[in-house]
This record gives C-alpha cells, structure tokens and sequence, in this order.
C-alpha cells in the first residue's frame, strides 16, 4: 500500500532525556481534516511539533508525498509544503493585515498576487481590514490572519494548532467553516483542537492521544460514535 501524503510514523521523542511521544503516529491525506485530540497533557502540540520538524526525533520517520522529510529543518518543510499555524504569537501585531500575508509569501519568487485575491475570497474580513494592524483585530480576525499568512506559502498541507483556542462559540463555528473551505481546494489539513466534540465534527480521521501514544485511531465519525472515547475524551 502506498503512504498516506503525510505520515509522521511511529515517532518517539521528547525535550532532553525524557520522551514525550511514545510511537507515536498521524496521518492525512490531500483534501482531508484530521484531528488529533486527547486530554491535556496528551502530547497532541508535541506530535504536531514533531511532524513540522521542531521536535528531534529518537525513533520514527515524517513522509511528505513519499519522500522522508525527518531531516529537514522546519523552514525547510515550509519550502517542502508544509504550513505551520502555532496558537499563540501568529501574527505581527504591529505590521498591517496586507504586511502581514506578504510575509507569509516570503518564499516565493513569483508573482503572489493571485494567492492573496485567494485568501481574501476565503476571508472577506481580511480585505475590509487590510490596512489595519492586525494587533488591533479581535481573535477569530487574528486567526484568520494566521491562516491566511500560511496559505500565502501554498502549501500542500496547512497544520493548525488550536485554531479556536479563546474564541467565542460563534467564531469557532466560523473557523471551522473556512477550515472546511480550505480542505475542499484539495490542501491536507491536520489541526490539533481543545473542542474535542465539534472538531471531530468536521474530520475526516481523528487520532486520540493520551500521554504520547495513539489510543484511538478512526473516522470522526466513528470516534464520535464509540462510547468509550465519548466518556472518556468528549464529556459523555
């Protein structure tokens, strides 16, 4: 069988002496969404981290369209097709919305202007506001910024840690459509959530972390669905 486009395959590694992933696995395909949820302190930002490269690996290998990457820097996955959303610090509050997307197309040798109408289709928001600071937008706005500077890489994979970490119900919602939306341009995406529930919702495949291993592995809909994880990762 051949490989999923993204696997991060049974990585083990930590910070130091102490392993926080234990074999541990992700995967995604192009045009999917896959979720990685779990407790707190499951390890689910550290497997993301890993499979972006910010985390050394002990054992296990990160694939990208069937060539190994675990050697590659994290500027060099970007170059790869890789983008990479971290929950806090994702935007340059003092430079303006419009600054801020052409920094995320600072890779690019080519003409960007296209993939910025792109990203201002997928986010109105952000074309009303382009001359603002982004400092000066409210937290759903912020991500959508955040969002929209990895996109301006055109990247072939988008990973997401939190998206919806501090936002408001409604905001979420909102989030989860333009995710839904940016999956359906055929880009893998796989996002590591606190709302366990609603984004198991949107998800083509959850993995369900507890202390660095993979303790539930199937479609959103099949992990929604099993009692098991419903009482003990979604609330009942």
């Amino acid at each position: 069988m051949s490989d999923p486009f993204l696997i991060g395959e049974a990585m083990t590694g930590g910070y130091g002496a102490a392993d926080i992933l234990h074999d541990c696995t992700l995967s995604v395909e192009k045009g999917e969404i896959a979720v990685i949820v779990g407790p707190n302190g499951a390890g689910k930002s550290t497997a993301m981290k890993a499979v972006f490269g910010m985390l050394p690996l002990r054992k296990g290998e990160v694939r990208l369209g069937g060539k190994a990457i675990t050697s590659l820097s994290p500027q060099e996955r970007v170059r790869a097709g890789m983008g990479f959303v971290p929950q806090t610090a994702n935007v340059f509050t003092s430079m303006t919305v419009r600054e801020n997307l052409e920094m995320g197309a600072f890779i690019r040798q080519d003409d960007f202007s296209d993939t910025m109408d792109l990203v201002f289709d997928l986010f109105p928001i952000l074309k009303e506001k382009a001359t603002q600071p982004a400092g000066e937008l409210s937290g759903g706005q912020r991500q959508q910024v955040a969002v929209g500077r990895a996109l301006m890489t055109k990247p072939s994979v988008l990973m997401l840690d939190e998206p919806t970490a501090g936002v408001s119900p409604i905001v979420m919602d909102e989030l989860f459509d333009k995710i839904l939306e940016v999956a359906a341009t055929g880009i893998a995406i796989l996002m590591v959530e606190q709302n366990a529930k609603q984004a198991l919702n949107i998800a083509d495949k959850g993995f369900v972390l507890v202390q660095g291993r993979n303790r539930f592995t199937n479609t959103g809909e099949a992990l929604l669905a099993d009692p098991e994880v419903r009482r003990s990762f979604l609330g009942g």
